[in-house]
């Protein structure tokens, strides 16, 4: 069900998770998002980090907003991503270990290898439940301070399942499906509380990863299964996005070149998915052809303009530049455009990610205007307000 973009010709948002204020220094730990909001220092830096993030989104001009991913704690390579949900679901055990291998692996002296030996999440002792995930209490607490739709994001159930070793389930498999009933109860919550977009980020059917055989195969057939079943029932609800990028741990590409999504487009046109967002602006473009022949038409299609990897603000004409290329293949309606993944990854300082955003809407307000379509407010760029005039 279009809810965020519905109304709304090329529509603008960012993935997710934008890099931390200074002042933000308390972290969650392993307490309970409720448990830490009765901690005044914990609620009040919390809070005022939601209302930073969601302000810098509002005078950039974005149409959908998120909460910055604010419940992240600072961990090395961005892994709280895993290690929030992991951490909070019922059927871990309490002592914490080395994480088993998921990713693409590097050795000693590259920065990757630090993220790689700085994961510790606990074993599988019994059944998966969702146990004190609390997305709605969080996504409440960002709509409360905004009018503009607030869009949560949430990881994938195989990397949730894959990221620990599992003592109570018999296969990959059943564990991963385990985790995706989980979450598909966690995400109908909040969507009956009224959330306007979620987002699953990361279906494993494009990066490379253990795929195992027979019983214990979990290729792309099977992921696509795992998706649909994370999201049941949630289209007839609200907006469900499906993310997908090329990795950001640290702010850095995991694959030497750009990489194609030619030879995975059909698994994610498969997916229950309202929007479909792609990694565009790092590959230059590359595949807005494959997006626009392989993503079915009632799907909308989402491109990153801006790159996550660089400090590099991209100008407002190279952002409207390549939205004019998507059009070529893509119909203005079914058009989104957004980052290509989260800016708050350990790498990128706060004023950098902000004025990648504000490009993102002045370059799609140079094509809305070429188009006949309203332009978005962007006071970041509102010449009455310089500082020196």
């Amino acid at each position: 069900m279009y809810k965020a973009t519905a109304g709304k010709t090329l529509p603008t948002s960012i993935i997710g998770s934008l890099p931390r204020p200074a002042w933000y220094t308390e972290n969650l730990g392993r307490r309970s998002f409720i448990e830490a909001m009765v901690n005044s220092a914990w609620r009040e830096q919390y809070t005022d980090a939601v209302s930073c993030y969601l302000r810098d989104q509002e005078t950039a001009g974005l149409d959908i907003v998120t909460d910055g991913d604010a419940h992240y704690d600072v961990e090395v390579g961005g892994h709280s991503w895993i290690s929030y949900p992991v951490g909070r679901m019922g059927g871990y055990e309490t002592e914490y270990r080395p994480a088993p291998a998921v990713a693409i692996q590097q050795k000693r002296g590259h920065i990757l290898h630090d993220g790689g030996e700085s994961r510790l999440n606990p074993t599988i002792v019994g059944p998966i439940t969702r146990g004190a995930l609390q997305y709605t209490a969080m996504w409440k607490t960002a709509q409360r301070l905004t009018g503009r739709p607030v869009k949560f994001g949430t990881i994938t159930p195989e990397f949730i399942a894959l990221s620990a070793r599992d003592t109570h389930y018999k296969s990959r498999r059943e564990r991963i499906m385990a985790v995706s009933n989980a979450l598909n109860a966690e995400l109908n919550e909040l969507a009956d509380a009224g959330c306007a977009a979620i987002q699953l980020e990361e279906p494993l059917v494009h990066l490379p990863g253990p795929r195992g055989s027979g019983e214990d195969d979990i290729g792309p057939e099977f992921m696509i299964s795992v998706f649909n079943n994370t999201v049941k029932g949630l289209r007839a609800k609200t907006e469900v996005w499906c993310h997908s990028c090329w990795g950001n741990p640290s702010q850095q590409r995991l694959t030497p070149k750009p990489t194609s999504y030619k030879d995975s487009i059909q698994h994610y046109d498969a997916m229950d998915a309202d929007v479909v967002t792609f990694e565009t602006a790092h590959a230059g473009g590359m595949d807005l052809e494959v997006y626009g022949k392989g993503i079915s038409k009632e799907k909308k299609v989402a491109i990153g303009v801006i790159d996550h990897h660089t400090l590099q603000v991209e100008r407002p004409e190279e952002v409207a530049d390549l939205i004019r290329r998507a059009l070529k293949h893509i119909p203005a309606e079914r058009l989104v455009i957004t980052s290509d993944c989260g800016m708050g990854r350990e790498g990128m300082a706060r004023r950098h990610a902000y004025y990648k955003m504000v490009a993102m809407v002045q370059g799609t307000n140079l094509v809305r205007k070429e188009l006949g379509l309203p332009e978005a407010e962007c006071l970041a760029a509102d010449g009455r307000y310089s500082l020196t005039t």
